[in-house]
């Protein structure tokens, strides 16, 4: 199936031109920065189709004619092709917003040959904009938004979905093309890992490269924000669900969540082409933390931290290891992990937040690089 990058213009390919925001001549004309450079790359490299979709309020109309609009929409697109940049489809709508067309984007009416097409890969496809119409248009759709946020208000009137549920559709938020050719030809790193035995049922969905999003429930409170931390810190977006025998005690619930959230890192990370592979840290307060972390496909832990407290919260401070070895166990990465201070929550907290950070730098990838992070040609 073919997968389709739904690409916006103004703001987009060339730059919006306010207050009017009509490109109707030719002094009015600036592309936007560095998109020649990354759309050749992404049509060089990257299996899309390209789509161009706009709106272009009036166009036909005395408010904007057509001999206006034409000849400097065709130097664009002459232009782009001259880069090897060819699009498919131009799907503009004339319509003006007091009109209500079902063309008009956020509507999903110009798109009829792509929705419910099964020659088309709409969920993993793309809409690439500007505005907060354009991603509520990729909602629209079912498929992912490429956010280039330079004006976040701009078509806010027009869209129909909480700004909640566009933020979590919007998988990139940024102002440079680099970012979107790169989050487009690393790809996206996600999943969802479920793990059930006798004495827990967990449900693990990570995004490696999310924005830090976390719904933790394992049933105890100050695990729950632990791992927050580790979302918050390690910019992942984490959902965990663990029902686990805490009539019993809280062993099994955190071990059980531990090796289940390293079995979701070892699917995750893939074939970590690319990848930093190791990372480290994080004072909090009194507290000294240090993580070193090496997905290098063996587990080993070295722990040298302490506790004065049977209990920090609702947790034991004994199975702050065991959760710790269970990650590292399942994850097959290496962890040295070694903290001193004087308060008991600072120091647990500070050893996650480093656990976050360090994990943050081993997961990054370069988007220009292929190579395996080893001379032995496998992880």
């Amino acid at each position: 199936m073919k997968k389709v990058l739904f690409i916006d213009r103004d703001g987009t390919l060339i730059s919006e031109f306010p207050p009017t925001y009509k490109i109707d001549s030719f002094n009015k004309l600036i592309f936007y920065p560095h998109v020649f450079k990354y759309m050749t790359k992404i049509a060089e490299e990257l299996d899309f189709e390209l789509v161009l979709v706009s709106n272009q309020d009036g166009l036909g109309t005395p408010l904007f004619p057509a001999e206006e609009f034409w000849p400097v929409h065709n130097l664009v697109m002459s232009s782009f092709a001259n880069e090897g940049v060819t699009f498919s489809r131009e799907l503009i709508d004339p319509s003006t917003p007091e009109e209500h067309s079902p063309n008009r984007k956020p509507r999903t009416g110009m798109f009829t040959d792509y929705i419910n097409n099964p020659d088309y890969d709409i969920p993993n496809s793309f809409v690439i904009g500007d505005r907060i119409t354009d991603v509520q248009l990729a909602k629209n759709l079912g498929c992912k938004a490429l956010w280039l946020r330079v004006n976040p208000n701009l078509g806010s009137s027009e869209i129909t979905s909480p700004m909640e549920e566009l933020e979590k559709t919007a998988v990139v938020q940024t102002k440079e093309w680099k970012d979107i050719y790169e989050f487009l030809k690393l790809g996206q790193r996600q999943i969802s890992h479920t793990r059930n035995t006798n004495e827990t049922k967990i449900k693990v969905g990570l995004n490696l490269d999310g924005k830090g999003y976390a719904t933790i429930h394992t049933g105890l409170g100050f695990f729950d924000h632990m791992l927050e931390q580790i979302a918050r810190h390690g910019m992942i977006d984490m959902t965990i669900e663990t029902k686990g025998d805490l009539h019993s005690d809280e062993h099994h619930t955190i071990e059980d969540t531990g090796i289940a959230l390293g079995e979701a890192f070892a699917k995750a990370l893939g074939n970590k082409k690319g990848m930093e592979r190791y990372g480290f840290a994080l004072p909090m307060d009194d507290a000294e933390a240090k993580v070193l972390i090496d997905f290098g496909g063996r587990n080993w832990i070295v722990w040298n931290a302490d506790f004065s407290r049977e209990k920090v919260g609702d947790m034991p401070t004994e199975m702050f290891f065991h959760f710790f070895k269970s990650f590292s166990d399942a994850a097959r990465c290496n962890l040295n992990i070694e903290c001193r201070g004087e308060n008991e929550h600072h120091k647990i907290e500070a050893i996650f937040k480093a656990f976050a950070k360090a994990i943050k730098m081993a997961i990054k990838r370069d988007a220009s690089s292929n190579q395996l992070p080893s001379t032995k040609g496998v992880l």
